[in-house]
């Protein structure tokens, strides 16, 4: 199984980032999709998830700046982040579950101010 993610970067604040994750190895259309992350010295916290069924749900700290998608053709998941804040700085984690957890590398956030 592997979840590589990408679209990463540095962005200014108010700006915007696209992240794609695409997925191998799982029958992807199965899997409910997630996007996690992590800050410095925190712990990983839960932005957005998208289930096989398309319903989404999102973190307070996101709700109408991100938006999480999938395209069950091309295996992969997407979150679009508009006015970034430097507070969304963190290392961004895909998820898949279906009955079990699978995680991708990660991909790095860096919002300045």
């Amino acid at each position: 199984v592997q979840l590589q993610a990408s679209g990463g970067g540095l962005v200014q604040a108010g700006g915007s980032l696209r992240l794609s994750c695409a997925a191998s190895g799982i029958i992807f259309r199965l899997n409910h999709m997630g996007w996690y992350r992590q800050a410095p010295g925190k712990q990983r916290e839960l932005v957005a998830r998208i289930t096989r069924g398309g319903t989404t749900n999102y973190a307070d700290f996101v709700k109408g700046r991100f938006t999480i998608s999938r395209d069950n053709a091309k295996n992969t998941v997407y979150l679009q982040m508009n006015s970034l804040k430097p507070e969304d700085t963190a290392v961004y984690y895909c998820n898949a579950h279906y009955w079990v957890d699978y995680w991708g590398q990660g991909t790095l956030v860096t919002v300045s101010s």
